[in-house]
């Protein structure tokens, strides 16, 4: 089949990449017309392990293209995604719809005979509604039809997420078999029936809310095991021992129950706040997801009083090296990671911060100024007083303790990813304050 990917951010590279090498003849459309240029020379924009080989090997087939050129990708298409952003609105914490409308009305003005429309994007309950009065009201005469098919990927791991995925979420207004639109997404991901991947066919409005209370209800488990990890340290228990109790009951299951220092990203922060602000608007609050959000910013504070304990809350003048700062490991994306609340406070308190992160620097370098950016781990450990890892990247996991311990000039670390035993530092002779436990 022929897909139109509009947008080629994170979402949208991915899945038209996937797509394509589904068998798919797929055209990644964005007005960007560097990003357009660098593509097309073979340079991915995001960093995503495996996705520049896949991207190459699909182009090289003739089954991948980019172009700016939207009106001409969209009428050769039988499916057009919308991929475009949906950050959280100034103000009111709503997602921002402006860039789907747009697409929308260009899209609707290319269309060349029947046509499904796919939101990508994850985008509030009635959004899919709007964007078929949108391709109505501006091409009255085109034959469309309208579907969600909301992403579940995660950084790091979007590849396989892609094409090994729990279920695909597919929203349409008839959803019963035969309908022309479930046809045509049928055909798209047929490749996926070979692996037994489950395709629930629903309701537009169910499959927009799907995306919101499944990403709300991870991000429930995070803040919860969080809250946790702070009473743990009041009673004296060990969070990770609490964490495997709870996670080995299969009504509960162990993913997402590791405390740390907040969840960030692109998805769980926007997504919690889009729910909230639904909530309100329909006079149903969302009084769990509100206080998800509200704890996890203290979470954030929380570790911030760690380091500062360590030195009685005195930062200045202590040099303090800072192991990663994206907000999880195997990506560059730095939206809402916890490190652009906790570094800019440590530099604040008049502590000279010295980080490092494997692909962070290029997003980070303007994201957290007055830090000094280093090689690796131990050269960010260099005459540190102390030591903070904040993301658990595997370089992180086996460092020579040892060696840690001979560069610095303290002893103290803070694993807030809680990766080393109290007993495997002090082996080395340093001090571990960890999460959740003594």
């Amino acid at each position: 089949m022929n897909i139109a990917m509009i947008g080629t951010g994170y979402v949208g590279l991915v899945s038209g990449v996937c797509f394509s090498d589904f068998g798919h003849d797929v055209t990644c459309v964005d007005m960007n017309a560097d990003k357009i240029a660098r593509l097309e020379a073979g340079e991915v924009p995001i960093f995503e392990p495996g996705l520049d080989a896949l991207m190459a090997t699909n182009v090289e087939a003739g089954r991948l293209s980019f172009t700016t050129d939207l009106a001409a990708a969209v009428a050769a298409a039988d499916a057009v995604f919308i991929a475009v952003g949906t950050p959280t609105r100034r103000g009111d914490g709503h997602a921002d719809l402006t860039y789907v409308e747009a697409a929308t009305r260009e899209i609707a003005a290319a269309l060349d005979g029947y046509t499904v429309v796919v939101t990508k994007s994850t985008v509030p309950v009635g959004t899919n509604a709007r964007v078929a009065a949108i391709l109505k009201e501006t091409a009255p005469e085109a034959e469309f039809d309208v579907a969600s098919n909301p992403e579940f990927l995660r950084e790091g791991a979007a590849i396989e997420d892609f094409m090994r995925p729990d279920r695909v979420v597919v929203g349409v207004e008839n959803s019963e078999a035969g309908s022309r639109a479930r046809e045509v997404m049928a055909r798209i991901y047929r490749p996926l029936s070979l692996r037994d991947a489950p395709v629930i066919y629903t309701d537009l409005e169910s499959a927009e809310m799907i995306k919101y209370a499944a990403n709300a209800f991870l991000a429930t488990k995070i803040s919860f095991i969080n809250e946790i990890a702070a009473l743990c340290e009041r009673v004296g228990a060990d969070v990770q021992s609490v964490a495997r109790g709870m996670g080995l009951d299969n009504r509960i299951g162990s993913k997402f129950l590791n405390a740390g220092p907040g969840y960030g990203g692109s998805c769980f922060p926007k997504d919690t706040k889009a729910l909230a602000r639904i909530g309100q608007e329909h006079a149903c609050p969302m009084r769990i997801t509100e206080t998800v959000i509200e704890v996890n910013e203290t979470v954030k504070r929380r570790m911030i009083d760690k380091v500062l304990d360590l030195f009685d809350g005195k930062l200045a003048g202590k040099r303090i090296g800072v192991l990663g700062v994206t907000f999880k490991p195997n990506t560059d994306d730095m939206r809402d990671a916890p490190a652009l609340t906790i570094v800019p406070a440590l530099v604040g308190a008049g502590a000279e911060v010295v980080v490092t992160d494997p692909e962070g620097e290029k997003e980070g370098a303007a994201l957290l100024p007055g830090v000094t950016w280093a090689e690796d781990a131990y050269a960010a450990a260099d005459g540190a007083d102390a030591l903070v890892i904040l993301t658990e990247w595997n370089q992180f996991r086996a460092l020579d303790l040892a060696r840690i311990a001979d560069v610095m000039r303290g002893d103290r670390v803070a694993d807030l990813r809680n990766i080393y035993t109290a007993a495997e530092m002090a082996a080395a002779g340093l001090v571990l304050t960890g999460v959740g436990r003594d």
